[in-house]
């Protein structure tokens, strides 16, 4: 039972990294086109399966596709991802050069963290919910004694204050990087 629940929090917590990762900080990061998708043969792929990224400077990403020929296609994509970025093409390669955050700009990225650091919590607390509705069923049905069910209510307690004690550690560091200049 305690396996299943550290489980889902774990992917809670995943889910928020993955989700912390599209926030652009001062560097460069490649994750920053995770959620970018460009046609490709008549699907829609990530940025990552038509062309190789890189961060040749600290402020530029730089895609080097495997066909020239997908090179507009990729241009259009990352202009309408609304990134925030102009994406230059010499024919060979696209170039995004992330511009200096503005202390207000830094501000509203942070806010935007938190928010999504608060989702990971309530996550969270619906799964020890869950959890605790689980072994409150179990004394209904008489399965299982009422001194046991309040100890595995502790225990899920437990389980879950370390969880949001990662969150919190979560977004501290990014809430580090985004205002570190």
């Amino acid at each position: 039972m305690f396996e299943q629940l550290e489980e889902r929090m774990g992917k809670a917590i995943h889910a928020l990294k993955s989700d912390l990762a599209t926030i652009r900080t001062g560097r460069a990061n490649a994750a920053l086109l995770d959620h970018v998708r460009v046609p490709y043969y008549g699907s829609d792929v990530p940025v990552s399966q038509v062309g190789s990224i890189s961060v040749p400077e600290p402020r530029i990403l730089m895609i080097s596709p495997w066909e020239k020929s997908v090179l507009k296609d990729l241009e259009k994509a990352l202009l309408s991802a609304d990134l925030g970025l102009n994406p230059s093409n010499d024919g060979e390669v696209i170039r995004l050069v992330l511009p200096e955050l503005n202390e207000e700009r830094r501000k509203e990225f942070v806010k935007h963290a938190r928010s999504m650091s608060e989702k990971a919590k309530i996550s969270i607390r619906n799964l020890r919910r869950d959890a605790n509705e689980a072994v409150k069923k179990q004394v209904k049905d008489d399965a299982l004694p009422e001194d046991e069910s309040k100890r595995l209510q502790d225990e899920i307690q437990k389980i879950t204050d370390r969880y949001i004690i990662e969150v919190d550690q979560v977004i501290d560091k990014k809430e580090q990087d985004i205002l570190t200049v």
